[in-house]
């Protein structure tokens, strides 16, 4: 209970700096620091599902993830993560919470269609700069180019506009929590597994899960890590093949997002505790081509990241201070994850946990290399998704008796946050 006290004054602390920095300065850009929302209370017709989800989960989700079969239990979790995730979009309506995330001016709908494809990823590094020739909303700028080409492809098959574009991002993004079921089990215990599953399902980080692409750049890191985590298994059936599967979501990974090359401490997180690198050649093979696509094609990843650092600092980040983010960006974070998991945290680390501990510092190692890079000032309880998911696990350490009251703090800072404001990206 001290680490959530502690986590609350953190936040509080940075909410009421953050407000005295912007009404004196209005250098951090943020209405409502250190979250990039506003103000609005409000009810929306998610209201009912996101309460019926939440205490539906926290009266049966835990016997129920115990009692289960595993295959079943684990496609539960997916399910119920999807619903809870639409609930929470839907507070703020079909329209706003939905329809309309994607397609706002600085996201990847403003530039699809993409009628050459080609044409795209030649030019793709020349239109990064603001003061480029018709130079890319933002998110596109932002992020290597298969994060454009993923919502183009669904422009392409008919799945065109906002609405298909929430719904593959939600549905895509709730795979995580499969995926982090599958890797604790792989590295640690089934029985693990399964009491971090209703944390997992009722994470307040399902408020950006849905609907952000970062939401679908979690659940495709997810999975590469799961692969990963399998393939070191001395009990793999085709441990090569699932190795190079999962290079092939780590290949993928590098043209969604730049900051996801971070994952790859947790991947050698997977690694010491399978104590193996057999499967390394393998992924590397996998990853292989994707580079070798991308580059033939025009798109030289280290071109766009090197332009896309110029264009950070020509917008906000040039005047943000890395002062007040360095720390408050952290304080986002016990939002994100929620009280249970700054609870077990403390847990993770002060008891012989093994794997499970080598899994969640891999997260929190990611986080803080990200942090210090200065490269995420602001909207990182979307763009540290990836990282933070890999936190969740830590709740399998707590109490069982106290697990109900503990999926109720989730449950309420969740519904708080998405009924006290408008969350943006």
């Amino acid at each position: 209970m001290c680490a959530v006290l502690l986590a609350a004054l953190l936040f509080t602390v940075a909410t009421v700096a953050g407000q005295a920095i912007e009404n004196d300065h209005g250098t951090l850009r943020l209405r409502w620091p250190p979250l990039y929302a506003y103000w609005l209370p409000h009810l929306g017709p998610g209201t009912p599902a996101a309460l019926a989800i939440a205490m539906l989960t926290i009266a049966y989700g835990p016997a129920l993830a115990r009692r289960m079969r595993w295959r079943p239990l684990v496609l539960a979790g997916w399910g119920g993560a999807m619903a809870w995730s639409w609930s929470l979009a839907l507070i703020d309506g079909w329209h706003r919470g939905v329809a309309e995330r994607l397609t706002t001016r600085y996201e990847y709908l403003q530039s699809v269609p993409v009628p050459d494809i080609g044409a795209m990823l030649r030019e793709f590094t020349s239109r990064i700069l603001l003061n480029s020739p018709d130079n890319w909303p933002s998110h596109v700028a932002g992020h290597p180019p298969g994060a454009l080409l993923t919502f183009a492809w669904l422009d392409r098959i008919g799945l065109s506009g906002g609405g298909w574009a929430a719904a593959f991002v939600i549905t895509v993004g709730s795979s995580a929590v499969a995926a982090v079921l599958v890797t604790v089990r792989a590295l640690y215990t089934e029985d693990a597994a399964r009491r971090a599953a209703p944390f997992l399902v009722l994470a307040p980080a399902a408020i950006w899960m849905g609907v952000s692409a970062d939401g679908y750049f979690t659940a495709a890191g997810a999975w590469a890590v799961a692969l990963l985590a399998l393939s070191t298994q001395e009990t793999a059936r085709a441990p090569r093949a699932t190795a190079v599967a999962s290079g092939l979501l780590f290949g993928l990974l590098c043209y969604l997002s730049y900051g996801l090359v971070l994952l790859a401490v947790v991947a050698v997180a997977v690694l010491v505790a399978g104590r193996t690198v057999r499967p390394v050649p393998w992924v590397l093979l996998g990853m292989m081509p994707w580079v070798a696509a991308f580059t033939m094609a025009g798109f030289w990843w280290f071109d766009g990241y090197f332009t896309l650092v110029e264009r950070y600092y020509q917008g906000a980040a040039r005047i943000r201070p890395y002062s007040y983010f360095v720390w408050g960006n952290l304080a986002v974070q016990t939002a994100v994850v929620g009280p249970a998991v700054v609870a077990a945290l403390r847990r993770t680390f002060a008891r012989r946990n093994g794997n499970l501990a080598l899994l969640v510092a891999g997260g929190l190692c990611a986080i803080l290399l990200a942090d210090l890079s200065g490269m995420s000032k602001a909207e990182t309880e979307r763009i540290w998704l990836p990282f933070a998911l890999w936190l969740l696990p830590a709740t399998a350490l707590l109490p069982r008796r106290a697990v109900p009251w503990w999926l109720s703090g989730q449950a309420a800072l969740a519904l708080t946050i998405n009924h006290l404001f408008i969350t943006g990206w």
